[in-house]
């Protein structure tokens, strides 16, 4: 669905789930973006569009959280939460996955902090991350 909005999907390869969004995306057409560690390149048949290895340590999370026009939240562990809160810090709204468990589903109640920097959009349905992605303005070209 992001690929056929017009959107780049920008991973870490950190994930079964991460994994099946870059396939999805790069079967519809679309562009995925992967920011790894340089030590831990993604197997040959990683969907990416673009590799790009990164010898930055922890501080790869700031390129994941900039990279992006906002941080689509899923689950979350600890380098998602770092993500998040420097997405938060950056003002990318946050639209995080609620009602299938995981740490995105106490995000809408428990920001980051009390500074309001940015939306939070909880979804919990494709249709409702769509809905989410155009009320931002983030849906490109035709899609629109």
């Amino acid at each position: 669905m992001l690929a056929e909005l017009g959107i780049t999907v920008v991973s870490g390869c950190g994930s079964p789930a991460t994994r099946v969004a870059a396939e999805r995306a790069i079967g519809a057409g679309g562009l995925v973006l992967s920011i790894v560690p340089p030590g831990e390149m993604p197997p040959a048949d990683w969907p990416a569009t673009v590799v790009v290895p990164c010898g930055m340590g922890d501080a790869r999370n700031l390129l994941m959280a900039l990279a992006g026009d906002a941080c689509i939240v899923i689950g979350g562990r600890a380098g998602t939460k770092s993500e998040v809160h420097l997405a938060w810090l950056h003002k990318r709204p946050l639209l995080p996955l609620v009602g299938c468990g995981g740490w995105s589903d106490e995000l809408p109640a428990n920001p980051p902090d009390d500074r309001a920097s940015s939306p939070i959009l909880p979804w919990s349905s494709v249709d409702e991350l769509q809905v989410q992605l155009r009320a931002l303005g983030l849906v490109k070209g035709s899609a629109a």
